[in-house]
C-alpha cells in the first residue's frame, strides 16, 4: 500500500517518493536540484493523500458520444495547506499542484538554537506571523513542513492551528523526514493530528538534527549557507 501505519506515523512508500527523497539526501544535490526536488515530493505527497485519505463520489457525465458514470474526488474545494516557513516553501509549491484550489495558510515559526534544547529535549520556539484561512468541520488541513524533528515547532504550529478552530474532517502533519522523537513528542501532545511522512529516520543528533537526514531544508532549497 502506497500509505503504511506504522504506529507512531504513517508512511508514504511511493516509489518515487522514495527515489526523489534519496536524490534530495544526497549532499551532491545542488540549490536547483534540491528545490526542484522538494516541489516534486509535495506534488507526490499531495496526490497519496487524495488516494489515501479523500473519498470520491459518482456522477454522470455527458461524454461527446453518450451519458456515463464517472468518479470524482469529494472535497477539494475543502482543502487547507498550512506553510511552516521558510523550508516548507517548496514542499507547498508542490501540494499545490495537487491541490490547486486550497486555502492556504502561513506560519512563521522557528527554534532558538541558540538557547539549546531544554530538559525535556524541546527548543524554545518563537512565532513572528501567523496568517490562517478560516477552518471547517469539512477541511483536510494539510500542515507541510519537510523535517520533523524535535516536534517542538511543529506543536507551537499546531497549538496555532487548533486555536478556536472546529476539529476538521482530516488533520494531518506532512513531512519528508521524521525523527522518532518529534513523532512521539506530537503525537503525545496533538493526538488529533495524524503524522505522515516519507521517511522516520534513525534518530536527532546531540543539536537536535535528524540524522541521517538531508542537511538544513531550508539552507539548501534557498542557497543561505
Amino acid at each position: 500500500m502506497p500509505i503504511e501505519d506504522r504506529d507512531d506515523a504513517y508512511l508514504i512508500t511511493h516509489a518515487l517518493a522514495k527515489d526523489t527523497l534519496s536524490r534530495l539526501r544526497d549532499v551532491e544535490t545542488e540549490q536547483v536540484s534540491f528545490r526542484k526536488g522538494l516541489v516534486k515530493l509535495g506534488r507526490i505527497c499531495g496526490y497519496e493523500i487524495i488516494d489515501g485519505r479523500m473519498e470520491t463520489e459518482y456522477v454522470e457525465i455527458e461524454t461527446p458520444l453518450e451519458s456515463t458514470m464517472g468518479e470524482r474526488v469529494k472535497g477539494l474545494d475543502n482543502v487547507v495547506i498550512i506553510n511552516v516557513l521558510r523550508a516548507a516553501t517548496p514542499f507547498v509549491e508542490g501540494l499545490l499542484k495537487a491541490f490547486p484550489r486550497a486555502r492556504q495558510g502561513v506560519i512563521s515559526a522557528s527554534r532558538d538554537e541558540e538557547a539549546g534544547r531544554d530538559d525535556d529535549g524541546s527548543f524554545p520556539i518563537s512565532v513572528d506571523y501567523v496568517k490562517l484561512p478560516e477552518i471547517t468541520e469539512e477541511d483536510t488541513v494539510i500542515i507541510a513542513d519537510p523535517m520533523l524533528a524535535t516536534g517542538s515547532t511543529m506543536c507551537t504550529v499546531l497549538d496555532h492551528v487548533i486555536e478556536n478552530a472546529p476539529q476538521p474532517e482530516n488533520l494531518i502533519v506532512l513531512s519528508a523526514v521524521s525523527a522518532p522523537e518529534g513523532l512521539l513528542r506530537v503525537g503525545e501532545e496533538h493526538d488529533e493530528a495524524d503524522l505522515l511522512t516519507v521517511s522516520i529516520d534513525d534518530r536527532l543528533d546531540d543539536d537536535g538534527f535528524i540524522v541521517p537526514g538531508l542537511g538544513d531544508a531550508g539552507d539548501r532549497a534557498f542557497r543561505t549557507t
